[in-house]
């Protein structure tokens, strides 16, 4: 048996976002995890997107919000928001923005391709 272990307050890359945040993402093996700090103000539409260089969102997104919230609206129109404690299967093609005065502060398993410049 064999076990890696890496401090996600010591990440193996920090990912800054054109303003409001950044993504620590720590990758052990063929396993990703991102903690997004999506500070007030953050829309993916303006910190994401011009790093992305797509439309909306294309990454399919699974974790839990530890804090804050965010508005998630999918390319189809609907809307759903998150916050503390919620699980989350957000997919490919959507826009989402921090809600309210508080950061909000995901865990995320779909941060393999995420901010990562086009």
């Amino acid at each position: 048996m064999s076990a890696s272990a890496q401090n996600i307050d010591s990440p193996h890359e920090t990912r800054p976002f054109k303003a409001h945040g950044h993504m620590d993402v720590v990758t052990l093996d063929d396993f990703t995890l991102g903690r997004g700090v999506f500070e007030p103000g953050w829309r993916w539409s303006e910190d994401v997107k011009p790093i992305a260089g797509t439309e909306s969102c294309q990454v399919r997104h699974t974790g839990f919000c530890l804090s804050g919230q965010m508005t998630v609206r999918s390319d189809d129109g609907t809307e759903a928001t998150v916050g503390p404690g919620d699980v989350v299967l957000i997919e490919p093609g959507h826009d989402a923005w921090t809600v309210g005065d508080e950061p909000c502060v995901l865990l995320d398993t779909g941060v393999a391709a995420y901010a990562v410049p086009a």
